[in-house]
């Protein structure tokens, strides 16, 4: 590929990520890129295929922000906490990209969408499994269920249905966090 062509596709992609941040994926469209990029659609399609091209290649690029966002936010000391924290406050600084990766619809179930986090998750789960005793089935079973929790809480900042400070937040997933290994303790699951 042209160095020239490789440059306005990079800034076209990064042109559709601004208006993505600020105002969400129902302002993209061709006619919208080229009055922000002073050009014409065909610069667009010049260098993508597809509009589903360049939506692929935002949304990698969005990911990526989330991703980097995760992993420079881990605390070794809890780094489960850490991670609740930043996916929290990932929703909250860049609500439409939270919605663009969590709040679409998804032909995964539970486990795939879970897993497809695994690079961060897996180092936060051995920090668990090192501090309590909990067999790998609840451990998997406790991260599902915490991970639904913090989902919530996210969605509902990420949407201003409700503005929790980060305080309530940590406050929030502490004391969730403490009750659920409390009932894995003691034992107290509700038969099926």
């Amino acid at each position: 590929m042209p160095p020239n062509k490789k440059f306005q596709r990079e800034e076209i992609i990064n042109t559709v990520y601004k208006i993505v941040e600020k105002e969400g994926v129902n302002s993209v469209n061709a006619r919208r890129i080229a009055k922000e990029m002073g050009g014409s659609v065909q610069l667009i399609y010049h260098n993508f295929e597809a509009m589903e091209e360049l939506n692929k290649a935002v949304f990698d690029k969005i990911y990526l922000k989330y991703q980097e966002t995760l992993k420079q936010a881990i605390d070794k000391e809890k780094p489960y906490l850490a991670k609740g924290m930043a996916y929290v406050d990932f929703a909250r600084k860049y609500p439409e990209f939270y919605k663009i990766i969590f709040m679409q619809q998804s032909k995964m179930n539970l486990e795939e969408f879970i897993q497809a986090d695994i690079e961060t998750t897996e180092n936060v789960m051995e920090s668990i499994t090192k501090k309590f005793d909990i067999s790998e089935e609840d451990l998997k079973d406790f991260h599902i269920k915490i991970w639904i929790f913090t989902h919530g809480l996210a969605c509902l900042i990420a949407t201003k249905t409700v503005d929790f400070s980060n305080e309530e937040v940590k406050k929030l997933l502490l004391d969730t966090v403490q009750e659920m290994f409390r009932g894995y303790k003691k034992g107290d699951k509700v038969e099926k």
